[in-house]
């Protein structure tokens, strides 16, 4: 037992910490300590310190690794002493405003007679001001792979009939009810609160109470997995920045449809994805176990370059997840069902210990850059005006802030001023880098904007172009792609038809050469960055790419001094 013991533990050791940081690294959120029994007042006030710079290292949380020494070895402690550990770490934790969750604990064989654990805390900060950690997942899948049952069941809190109850609340049009297809971008979201447990719209919580008594978010992006609404499907992928992808296979149909296409897209756009396998409740276990097989065989082949990661117990699931952020090559795999509720859990365990992507030092950079805000969703709502939908790339944006707005189709620029914010549907004063919000704009003219735009401080002085070159690969094209050919070309939140105006050093294109293409835009100039990632389409002409070279417009050229001057736009 005791032999069975050390080798289970080595294993998940092996599998928690196989990462550059072995040791006891200075940055990342993961403290390894040997054991806290009763420390001195000094020494507490050390280790609260130091719990303080884990959790603002890992934006609000952190883990403990107990009965594990500095250099990564497993000694273990008696009960005695883990209990008198777990107590101080809990003593640390009130003194900084956090709370503390055993994840998992396992016994070591360290040539004693008294049985030695290991134990693993997840510590998480209830945050300051109500800045909760926000993690957005883009959700994939081909049409009918129950992605918005899936997402019904985690955001209600209740099972669905098997008869699609469950995602009657997410549908956004009539047609989409009538149908069962999804074919807009629809947002939802499922709050961890700071012990780890699941907050959602179940006892009838409304939005804001959940954002209140949540200390981190995950905002489903729900996408469309019909061919027909695929470049809704890219500009969910493309222009809400996801920091993750959930990709949604049916049992029982296994890669089907657009499956392979939406595998690809998260694979080219580099979004970190993991993969559900639902409805294991209609079909047998050899049926599962073909899916996951066939799944295994596509992740592992030369092109994915994948390393698939079943999981099957809780124990699986907090591995996944912490092995998942270090190493982009994994790619966990559940099986669930939305009807049974079977390993519907994992997820849940799963996406509660899943740690952000950018550390905080990322963020302070980002927020210390000019103001930069991404136009994605325009709307008007009775008595507050026009709203601006997206995700604020770079800086810091405030309430009452002046910014301006463009590029509009003559390449201007216009004056706004923030009226208020709102997050996940509660309101909020400061917006911070990487976060996704609704700006309200108040009497501005909604005409005068379109998705693409950009909001950004005035003193950017931001650069536009209509004329851009692009390094590409073409990913399939029946015959061969030359000067003249007209594409839509996806950039962040940029969508517009272009046409090839040159091939440099070519005079045409087969499928899977590379490329450097300069591309026109046919209507208006856009905004774009050198080193944007670069999607283009045209029927099944699809190709990949990112921004090497811009023809910019200067600011005389596009009018920014003027569309400033006053009687421009009255506030």
């Amino acid at each position: 037992m005791a032999g069975e013991a050390v080798t289970n533990t080595s294993a998940w050791v092996a599998g928690a910490y196989r990462s550059p940081c072995w040791h006891n690294a200075e940055d990342g959120n993961i403290e390894y300590k040997l054991k806290l029994v009763n420390p001195s007042q000094y020494r507490f006030e050390h280790l609260v310190t130091q719990m303080k710079w884990r959790l603002q290292e890992g934006r609000g949380e952190a883990v403990y690794q107990i009965g594990v020494e500095d250099n990564g070895l497993l000694v273990g402690l008696s009960e005695e002493e883990m209990r008198a550990s777990l107590k101080t770490l809990r003593r640390m934790a009130e003194k900084v405003g956090a709370d503390i969750t055993v994840l998992r604990e396992r016994e070591v064989d360290y040539d004693s007679d008294v049985p030695r654990k290991i134990t693993e805390v997840l510590v998480r900060k209830v945050p300051d001001n109500q800045q909760f950690l926000d993690l957005r997942v883009a959700v994939l899948g081909n049409v009918d792979s129950g992605k918005s049952t899936l997402l019904g069941v985690l955001t209600q809190g209740e099972l669905d009939n098997g008869r699609g109850r469950a995602r009657l609340n997410l549908f956004r049009h009539l047609h989409e009810i009538q149908s069962g297809r999804t074919s807009s971008i629809s947002f939802e979201i499922l709050g961890f609160n700071s012990k780890g447990e699941v907050v959602n719209y179940s006892d009838s919580r409304t939005a804001e109470e959940i954002c209140e008594s949540s200390s981190k978010m995950i905002t489903f992006i729900d996408l469309a997995g019909h061919h027909k609404y695929l470049k809704t499907t890219i500009f969910g992928l493309t222009s809400y920045c996801p920091d993750f992808a959930m990709l949604v296979v049916s049992a029982n149909t296994g890669i089907a449809g657009t499956t392979r296409e939406h595998l690809g897209l998260a694979m080219a756009l580099k979004v970190p994805f993991f993969i559900v396998i639902s409805k294991v409740d209609l079909c047998s276990k050899a049926t599962v176990e073909r899916t996951v097989k066939q799944l295994e065989r596509i992740l592992k082949q030369p092109g994915c370059n994948k390393l698939p990661l079943l999981v099957n117990s809780d124990d699986d699931a907090v591995t996944a997840a912490q092995q998942f952020a270090q190493s982009p090559n994994i790619t966990p795999i559940f099986t669930l069902s939305s009807v049974s509720g079977e390993n519907l859990d994992l997820l849940k365990v799963f996406l509660n210990i899943l740690p952000p992507l950018t550390n905080s030092k990322e963020q302070e950079e980002l927020m210390q850059q000019l103001t930069e805000f991404q136009v994605d969703e325009i709307y008007t709502v009775p008595e507050v005006g026009t709203v601006v939908g997206g995700t604020l790339s770079s800086g810091i944006c405030r309430e009452g802030e002046n910014l301006v707005v463009g590029p509009t189709d003559d390449g201007k620029f216009l004056r706004l001023k923030v009226c208020s914010i709102q997050r996940n549907r509660s309101a909020c004063r400061v917006l911070r880098a990487g976060q996704a919000a609704t700006l309200a704009l108040g009497p501005f003219d909604r005409s005068l904007l379109r998705k693409g735009m950009v909001m950004v401080s005035p003193e950017m002085n931001p650069t536009i172009c209509s004329v851009f070159e692009a390094e590409i690969v073409l990913l399939f094209h029946a015959t061969t792609f030359r000067k003249g050919f007209q594409v839509t070309v996806h950039v962040g939140n940029v969508r517009q038809t272009a046409i090839v105006e040159k091939i440099h050093g070519k005079d045409k294109l087969r499928t899977g050469e590379k490329a450097v293409v300069r591309f026109r835009f046919i209507k208006h100039p856009e905004y774009l960055k050198i080193g944007a990632k670069l999607l283009f389409r045209e029927g099944v002409t699809k190709g990949i790419g990112h921004v090497t070279d811009l023809q910019a417009i200067t600011t005389k050229e596009n009018g920014l001094e003027e569309s400033l001057g006053p009687g421009q736009l009255s506030f």
